[in-house]
Parts: C-alpha cells; structure tokens; sequence
C-alpha cells in the first residue's frame, strides 16, 4: 500500500497529526504499537487538560476520548497493535502485527512517538537494585490503569510534571510521601502543578539534595539522601522509590536516518518527540500546524 502520510504514534500528537491531514485530503496511515489510541493520555486520569485547545479543564483520558471520537469520523487508515520495525530511505517502513508483517510505502513521514522516561540506571545511585524503584510514568500505569498497589511510603526523586502530579495520586490515595527530593534549588515542573500537587497536598520537599544509596535486599527498604549544600545524609524509610527525572525525546526509530546531523527532508517529528512540551494543548497545535505545512508540500508537488 500508498500512502501520502505515515504517522508512527497514536499519541495526541499523532492523533491531531492524522485528523488534519485527513481534513486537507492526504491519505494517512496511523500506526499505534498499543491496543488503542491515546498514549500516556489513557493513563492521566486527573484534570488540567484542555484548557487551551478545548477551553474546558478536562481529564487526559476524557482529552484522548474526543480525538478517538473525532478520528474515527476521518477517512484515516489505523493500525493498532503495530510495531513499525524499521523506516527505509526509499520512503517504506515495515510494520509487524499480530496477523504478519506489512511493508508500506509513502511519501512523507510524521515521527510522534513520544519521549521515554530517564531511568535510575542514569544516576550515580549506590547500593543494591531490589524491587520497589519506579519511573514516574510507569507507577501511574500501574497505579491508575492495572490498579496495583505499589507499597504505603514512598520517596519520590526528582520534581518533574508526572512525579507532582503521582504525589498528589498517592496522598489521595492514602498512602505516605515521605518526602520530594529535587537536586536543584527549586522544584521543576509547571507551577500549576507546584501549587494544586505539592502544597495543597503538604508534601515534604529536599531541595538541593538527591538519592545517593538505596537499601533493601529484595525490596526497597530505605533510601539515603544527600544534602548537596552541606554534604550531610539522612536515611528515610520507604518501600517504593518513584523517580521522575525528566523525559528524552524517542527518536530511536529514526537514528538509521539521520546523516551528518541531519534527517532526511521527508522525515518530521511532532509533538513530544519533537521537543518536550509542558501541556498537551502545546503538542496538538504543534502536530496540526506541521500536518498543515506537509499537506502544502503535498499540494505542490500535485500541482508542479
């Protein structure tokens, strides 16, 4: 198969993507790796979506709904459960699903996979690696989609959008966030996020200071922090570390086409894996012009 427009990533970037191209005439395939569109949003059950694209403050699942609604309106080709194995530069890519593996051809290409989590594995931590060490992103799948319980006292490293938002989850949730450990002299994150997770919640904050051990032989038992200012340590107690230490843009999919610091010029990345966006809002906009400026680029070369 044809098709004028790839998009990889069922995200909201990839979503609003696929819609406007739709709208402008392109034919798109949306390849989606997970069972259904919506990326991270499914996960984000919490308000404070949609206030600049939609004007309403709604949940992120209720955000990715209304795209699912309005995608399943378009004449958008969508494969979920589909792993694009490689992108080619003769413009194909090859996709694995569960009935086989497709080759498809294209034009243009829309990269919107997103941004993966750092992982503790990127800091100097020492002691041993029991269970009980999570990502931000991943304690708020399992918490808020699969509905496990993740233990009763937690430190979270790192001050991050996610790691905010999972101290407020985990406060409303009974549980105990023993403290918030940023390394900076400031906490990260939006301040709307600051003042509705961290302080209408009452959650303790170590600036300057960070995670330099964690106990626990099976599980997590405790963690030492150091003050970075003072070099003085403490051990608090917990049986769960979340860590939010910031998100990569995914482009690992695309590294085989990038020649001398440069991508091929039918390739684009939108959304996350663009740039790290604060708000959703920022990354549909973001998608819906880049699919704009493509569809013109379609257009020419029709007209030419």
């Amino acid at each position: 198969m044809k098709y004028d427009i790839l998009i990889v990533g069922g995200g909201a970037a990839g979503m609003a993507a696929a819609i406007k191209s739709s709208e402008r005439g392109a034919s798109v395939l949306l390849a989606e790796r997970d069972l259904e569109l919506g990326g991270v949003l499914k996960q984000c059950i919490h308000n404070g979506f949609g206030l600049t694209y939609f004007h309403e403050d709604i949940s992120g699942t209720e955000y990715a709904d209304r795209f699912r609604r309005a995608i399943a309106d378009k004449s958008i080709e969508i494969m979920t459960e589909a792993n694009v194995v490689s992108i080619c530069e003769n413009r194909t890519a090859v996709i694995a699903t569960k009935s086989g593996i497709f080759e498809v051809s294209f034009d243009f290409c829309i990269m919107a996979t997103g941004c993966r989590e750092k992982s503790i594995g990127s800091e100097l931590i020492g002691g041993t690696r029991p269970a009980g060490v999570y990502t931000a992103g991943e304690a708020q799948k399992m918490i808020n989609l699969n509905h496990y319980d993740l233990g009763d006292n937690f430190v979270i490293l790192g001050s991050g959008n996610v790691g905010q938002v999972m101290a407020r989850r985990l406060k409303i949730l009974g549980k105990n966030v023993a403290a918030m450990i940023e390394q900076n002299n400031s906490l990260g994150g939006m301040t709307k996020n600051r003042q509705d997770c961290i302080e209408a919640y009452n959650i303790p904050v170590r600036l300057n200071s960070t995670v330099d051990m964690i106990y626990g032989e099976g599980h997590v038992t405790a963690v030492r922090v150091k003050h970075l200012d003072s070099g003085d340590t403490e051990i608090i107690k917990c049986d769960a570390l979340i860590t939010a230490l910031g998100l990569i843009p995914d482009r690992v999919l695309a590294e085989e086409l990038e020649i001398n610091g440069n991508y091929l010029d039918w390739l684009y990345f939108c959304g996350n894996c663009e740039s790290v966006h604060d708000i959703v809002d920022a990354v549909t906009i973001q998608a819906e012009r880049l699919a704009s400026e493509i569809c013109d680029l379609t257009e020419d070369k029709l007209n030419a």
